[in-house]
């Protein structure tokens, strides 16, 4: 199994609570940034760190690091820890672990707005497909079991949009069950992605 950075397990947990953040044309501008998206996934799956500690899991300067984080700050993203920080060492966390919108803003009459809500999503998807190849690059490296119990489907459906926003608020509904099941404290339990793409397609 993949090694563990032993101080980032002890003392910088991301929190359990699924909260999640609406965002506006401002915050989804202020969010749409390729490094500010990576900063705030990071700090939503690894929990709290460093601006130099980010920096080095990224790839980054610190520089670079320090000022998207006070970016996302204003923006209400993330915030200081306080309980992690020591003398000047500034610890940042993620403050809502989700993020949705209104689907009015892929029409804003702002193009900056819409601009922002393309390359969000262009960074999502490709945040899914790198995270997918990891996983099958190293799926020799887990446990027996895991492999069996992952999952690579696709379906094809014919539906009204009304029929889609059902069924994906009835997957959204069953995934959340699973939030804080018991199962979540088994010894063999480990963190676990879901994707869900739901999208109609021409038919040529």
């Amino acid at each position: 199994m993949p090694e563990k950075d032993e101080k980032d397990e002890k003392t910088a947990k991301a929190p359990q609570k699924h909260d999640t953040r609406m965002l506006d044309p401002r915050s989804l501008r202020g969010l749409a940034h390729p490094l500010r998206i990576q900063l705030l996934r990071t700090l939503r799956h690894q929990g709290p760190a460093t601006a130099s500690r980010l920096a080095e899991r990224l790839g980054e300067s610190s520089g670079a690091t320090s000022y998207h984080l006070r970016q996302l700050a204003a923006h209400g993203f993330v915030e200081d820890d306080p309980a992690l920080g020591k003398g000047r060492e500034r610890w940042w966390k993620a403050v809502q672990q989700g993020i949705s919108w209104d689907e009015s803003l892929y029409h804003d009459p702002d193009p900056e707005v819409r601009g922002a809500a393309d390359l969000l999503l262009h960074e999502v998807a490709t945040n899914h497909t790198q995270e997918l190849s990891t996983w099958i690059a190293t799926r020799d490296d887990w446990p027996d079991g895991w492999a069996g119990a992952s999952d690579m489907s696709d379906f094809t459906l014919r539906l009204p949009p009304g029929a889609l926003r059902e069924l994906t608020a009835r997957m959204h509904a069953l995934i959340d069950e699973y939030r804080d099941a018991p199962e979540a404290e088994a010894p063999d339990a480990a963190r676990v992605r879901l994707h869900l793409h739901a999208f109609p397609q021409r038919e040529d």
